[in-house]
């Protein structure tokens, strides 16, 4: 089959985890939905308004979730019923071919017996996997209660996932760290095709200033308290753009050098990334999107050294990794980088962000297609 009919094949249908906002996960549906305009999308809720106006333009199907009052805000806490509404989740009879985007439990959608599925795992749910503990302080607002149900439904819903995965046709993990992540909790081999990251949008030749950057959601596992901890009354500038339920507490132990923007439109995130002189990333991610955001607009990366980010940070080039999630370490690191400041190149940075472009992105997917013969 060519690539101009695969355009338009009828019989794919697109599944996603939840349609709430835009994320990394939702750019790589984008991309899907390019490469397979005709393609339904099947998800546990959406919120139309929140979304692109490529996504808001397709037939979205929402399961049984949807009409439940507050769920398309409220969805994570409903977790005793996300598998059975994910059960209960039909293809159409049709369907040949179905590739999920997933970091939950959509993979476990039921599908024509014949049915071709290419899960794009952007990781196996942490919440229920290694993080549960985490997940239980974001929604401590459940109370006594909704912690003891949550710990009851912590291994049906990992007997529902493992076995969701192992019908799946073919993995593909978006690095090297969620493939490994794959082959431990479901026992299968994936591909990796990095993620699409729109570095067009960035200019990374703008002269750079003095503040560091960090950009992330204000929770507890994005390990932002070590960046402020770090910078407690040292003579440099951190900007810190995003929001969540740590804000309040990483103010009250910030020092006068350390600024909270909250929330930023693109606009201002464009423009601190351009600017800033390098990029903080003190967290265990599945991937990275931000560090190669922040590359492509010609900042390097000081990172944790663990996580997607090995896989767009080039040591010594285009960033430099510290090996403790602690304050002392990050802060070393950010002088180890000061003492060869003039050795970082924005177009390095800029190089290595380019094998992120979203064209190449469809072209991977394109050219596993074909190879497994699944077109």
């Amino acid at each position: 089959m060519t690539e101009s009919a695969l355009l338009h094949r009828n019989g794919v249908a697109l599944a996603h985890h939840w349609l709430v906002r835009m994320r990394g996960g939702e750019r790589v549906l984008e991309e899907l939905c390019r490469i397979f305009p005709n393609a339904p999308i099947h998800t546990l809720v959406v919120r139309r308004d929140r979304l692109s106006g490529l996504l808001r333009e397709r037939r979205i199907i929402p399961s049984s979730l949807q009409w439940i009052p507050g769920a398309t805000r409220h969805y994570k806490k409903m977790l005793p019923l996300i598998a059975p509404a994910i059960a209960l989740m039909r293809v159409p009879r049709k369907t040949e071919l179905v590739i999920s985007s997933d970091a939950s439990l959509i993979k476990g959608i039921r599908l024509p017996r014949r049915a071709v599925h290419i899960c794009y795992c952007h990781s196996p749910p942490r919440y229920i996997w290694d993080m549960s503990d985490i997940y239980m302080q974001q929604t401590s607002g459940l109370g006594g209660f909704g912690k003891w149900t949550f710990r009851k439904v912590i291994k049906p819903l990992r007997r529902f996932d493992r076995a969701a995965a192992q019908r799946v046709t073919q993995f593909i993990a978006n690095s090297t760290f969620v493939q490994e992540r794959i082959r431990r909790f479901y026992q299968r081999k994936a591909e990796v095709i990095y993620p699409p990251v729109n570095v067009k949008s960035f200019d990374a030749m703008r002269p750079r200033n003095d503040f560091y950057l960090l950009v992330s959601e204000l929770v507890p596992y994005k390990r932002v308290d070590l960046a402020v901890r770090a910078f407690d009354n040292v003579n440099r500038r951190l900007i810190v753009i995003g929001d969540g339920s740590e804000r309040a507490a990483l103010e009250n132990m910030a020092t006068p050098n350390v600024q909270f923007l909250g929330y930023q439109p693109f606009a201002a995130l464009k423009e601190h990334y351009e600017t800033c002189r390098a990029f903080l990333y003190p967290q265990v991610e599945d991937f990275g999107i931000t560090a190669v955001e922040a590359q492509a607009a010609g900042a390097p990366v000081i990172a944790f050294g663990e996580g997607g980010v090995l896989d767009n940070v080039r040591p010594n080039e285009t960033g430099l990794f510290f090996d403790q999630q602690t304050p002392i370490a990050l802060l070393k690191a950010v002088r180890d980088f000061e003492e060869r400041l003039d050795e970082w190149d924005p177009k390095l940075c800029r190089q290595n962000a380019e094998r992120f472009r979203p064209e190449r992105f469809r072209q991977a997917l394109w050219e596993l297609l074909v190879a497994e013969g699944f077109v």
